[in-house]
Formats: structure tokens, sequence, C-alpha cells
């Protein structure tokens, strides 16, 4: 037996740990951390787009299309984070009547 064969144990346990259960795992931040990063990112887009039709009302840009892109984006991403903040309410009340 060389001593280079033991070596390789420690790499298998490394393989254990990485297929360990992911309720043992440290969650990196949780879906309050994702949920104030899309409130903020949702938040620029709606910015981003009022600076946008200031600038088409004053003249200083011509593409209307582009504005109007935009604007729908900022639209769907706003509509998004409205559904999944209605699923969210709507789990927590499905789980507040559930009887214990």
């Amino acid at each position: 037996m060389s001593i280079e064969a033991i070596g390789a144990i420690g790499a298998a346990v490394d393989a254990d740990r990485l297929l360990a259960p992911a309720a043992t795992q440290q969650v990196q931040g949780g879906f309050a951390t994702w949920f104030a990063g899309e409130v903020g990112t949702v938040d620029r887009s709606v910015a981003t787009v009022q600076n946008d039709i200031g600038k088409l009302v004053k003249g200083e840009t011509r593409s209307l299309h582009e504005v109007m892109i935009h604007m729908e984006e900022a639209k769907l991403s706003f509509q998004l984070l409205a559904q999944v903040r209605t699923r969210l309410l709507e789990a927590y009340q499905e789980v507040m009547r559930t009887q214990v």
C-alpha cells in the first residue's frame, strides 16, 4: 500500500460533502434577499423608463420604439414581481389556515 493511495481518501470525503442533502447545506441569502434584489431591479427599470419618457418629451431622443420597449420590459418585470408577491401571500394564508 502506498501513501498516495491514502491521500485519495480525502478527495472521497469532499465528494460526500458535495452530495449532502440540501437541508444541511448553508443557503446563500435566501428568498428575502432575492426578493429585495428584484424589487430594486424593478425600481431601477421604472426609473429608467421615466427618464426615457422625459427625454422623449424634451425632444432629446427620437427613438420612440426604444422607449416603448423599455416601458414594456418594466411593465412585465413589475407584473412578474406582483405575481410572485401574490402567490407568496396566498401560500402564507394557506399555511396559516392549516390546523395543527
